[in-house]
């Protein structure tokens, strides 16, 4: 089986490549990286041209003989419900089954970025399968300054220690700590291990949900689409 996932960082190449591998061996895996979407969607550049770009990626994995689709970018996300709405393959987005965790714990959701054009595309997930689920959850949101760019400059450690003091002022009051993007994921080890369990990260959750749904997708060689259990 062939697995296409999309990025829009180098960031999350490398860690999510190796993690799909230990999780599934067996699966064949191509990348595609598009690193100007981010800076597209930060600046507010031409939405619809980027929202095109991006789905004309995911329909040549398809064309390319992908069994399936994820995208690695919370902040593209609804592109993925788009594209896998319209293509006979599956699209999924690494975030999805974090923000279900997140909505079943319920209580008081610390959702925490580090690039402004993420917030709201994760914000509006969770409150979508809280209104599906019928689960009540409070929402807040907080952009970590700085962390982004100290990751583009590879000083990781910084990235994760600015994370990590976010995290920390709002851990008191928070019943869960979403991690909004999949890069983000190393910073939980940099959090008070008091805290830890609050944490979610979309990498780990995301993949095995993908493998679960991978396990028992059923599907004919006459082209008809791949059902998710």
């Amino acid at each position: 089986m062939k697995l296409t996932v999309i990025h829009t960082t180098p960031a999350t190449i490398n860690s999510l490549g190796q993690l799909i591998h230990s999780e599934m061996p067996e699966i064949e895996v191509n990348h595609i990286l598009d690193d100007s979407i981010l800076g597209d969607m930060n600046a507010g550049r031409d939405i619809a041209w980027v929202r095109e770009r991006w789905l004309e990626y995911a329909r040549i994995a398809c064309r390319n003989g992908a069994q399936a689709v994820l995208s690695a970018c919370s902040t593209v996300g609804e592109f993925a419900q788009e594209a896998d709405a319209m293509l006979p393959i599956p699209v999924y987005r690494i975030d999805e089954a974090m923000a279900r965790e997140a909505v079943r714990r319920g209580g008081v959701i610390a959702v925490f970025a580090t690039l402004a054009s993420t917030l709201q595309p994760t914000e509006r997930l969770i409150r979508r399968l809280a209104q599906e689920s019928g689960a009540g959850c409070t929402i807040c949101t907080v952009l970590v300054e700085g962390a982004y760019d100290a990751l583009m400059r590879g000083d990781r450690t910084a990235h994760d220690s600015a994370i990590a003091r976010a995290m920390a002022r709002q851990a008191p009051g928070a019943d869960t700590l979403v991690l909004a993007q999949a890069s983000m994921a190393s910073a939980a080890q940099a959090l008070d291990p008091a805290f830890r369990n609050k944490v979610l990260t979309s990498p780990l959750l995301g993949v095995r949900k993908l493998k679960e749904d991978l396990a028992g997708m059923e599907g004919e060689a006459d082209g008809t689409r791949l059902h998710r259990n």
